[in-house]
């Protein structure tokens, strides 16, 4: 496909694109609907998407409209600065975007004007005073960061390598990979990397996994031989990195009030060596019984909408009245499995404060046989990482 070509197919999905559905399912639905269209051609078609759904309200003002066409326009210059002509250069040609009209080059060759910041930076408008209140003097920077394209990170599976090995491992098959900070398991590659091709992936070595769902898992301080319980366990990411920090040793219970978010988990759990993890239902669960319990609670997902930046247009007010009842729902049911002088670890990968420090305030003046032993927020563009909030809380004897 031309370049013109892969813009127009871009343009075809924007125009047809559901919220309510995952994106990548959609595209794989295209991707077979179209079986022309080759490996290249759907990644720069997924790509420029995602790179819409980032800065949909930039892109359409600058655009002109909230069309597919006029949102890839707008995002030809809101994401790449390309002028006018180099514009008029790709809408030209077979299969491609019909060449711009007056009114077009018009429109994209002025200066945006936006009305204010949450415009700017690619905001829901209803939900700004939450950012504002988060990031305060930083929210253009932190928001801006939110609308790049996230990094890619690993974690080592240190049960199967050292990071050193790791880098090694993947050097050898041409991808170079850098130390982060956040954590002694954290590794960044470069975007598009095929991470899950690599002998790496395939052995256990190495999982994808932001640097900052490494932080919370460290955060948790679990230690060798503890029985742990991963309250909202989803695909298994953190129960995984738990089970390493434990030097597979103990006994952790994954569990997840919607069990179909832990299918791929148990493939996850053999192909990382671990013998400690069980996937549990609900009858399962064991009051008074765990050392430590983390709940990585359902949340508006805000300090990841890089990663899935439909989210951030899918929200509505009804739909956060429904997350907040939900982490409410999980503190309190969570909280009856920790034992005396044992820990609970809330953590969302969200940036608003009625989902963080409010639900912990308000989880206190629940259940009082908890104190709050340590709080902390990583931020995307403080942290280059995505947007976390942990609260570790110890039950009293």
């Amino acid at each position: 496909m031309t370049p013109g070509a892969r813009l127009a197919a871009a343009a075809g999905i924007m125009d047809i694109l559901d919220f309510q559905v995952s994106v990548d399912v959609q595209l794989k639905a295209w991707a077979r609907r179209n079986r022309y269209a080759g490996s290249g051609d759907r990644r720069a078609i997924a790509d420029r998407v995602y790179s819409v759904l980032r800065k949909k309200r930039s892109s359409a003002i600058t655009g002109g409209g909230t069309d597919g066409r006029a949102l890839i326009l707008g995002n030809l210059v809101a994401e790449d600065g390309l002028s006018v002509d180099e514009i008029a250069g790709l809408c030209c040609g077979p299969y491609g975007l019909a060449p711009l009209s007056e009114q077009e080059k018009r429109h994209l060759g002025d200066q945006p004007l936006f009305v204010d910041d949450a415009e700017k930076f690619d905001w829901p408008e209803w939900l700004y005073p939450e950012a504002l209140a988060a990031f305060g003097k930083a929210a253009g920077h932190e928001l801006n960061a939110l609308r790049s394209r996230a990094p890619v990170d690993l974690r080592v599976n240190l049960l199967a390598a050292t990071r050193e090995h790791a880098i090694n491992m993947l050097a050898a098959e041409g991808i170079t990979a850098h130390i982060l900070d956040h954590s002694d398991t954290a590794l960044r590659v470069a975007p598009s990397t095929p991470v899950s091709k690599t002998d790496a992936y395939n052995s256990g070595v190495v999982e994808l996994q932001d640097a900052a769902s490494q932080v919370v898992a460290d955060f948790a301080r679990v230690t060798s031989g503890d029985t742990v319980l991963d309250f909202c366990a989803g695909g298994g990411g953190k129960t995984l990195a738990l089970a390493a920090r434990m030097e597979n040793r103990g006994y952790i219970s994954a569990f997840d009030v919607n069990a179909e978010r832990m299918a791929d988990l148990p493939n996850r759990i053999g192909r990382a060596g671990i013998t400690i993890i069980e996937c549990v239902p609900a009858f399962g669960l064991r009051k008074n019984y765990y050392d430590a319990v983390l709940v990585d609670a359902p949340c508006s997902g805000s300090g990841s909408w890089r990663r899935d930046p439909s989210g951030k247009w899918r929200l509505n007010a009804e739909g956060l009245d429904g997350i907040f009842r939900a982490q409410r729902d999980a503190l309190i049911n969570a909280s009856d499995c920790v034992k005396p002088e044992g820990t609970l670890t809330y953590a969302t990968c969200s940036v608003l404060p009625v989902e963080n420090r409010r639900q912990i305030d308000w989880f206190l003046s629940e259940r009082t046989g908890f104190r709050l032993e340590e709080t902390r927020t990583l931020w995307p563009y403080r942290d280059d990482c995505d947007g976390f909030y942990m609260a570790r809380l110890r039950r009293s004897a």
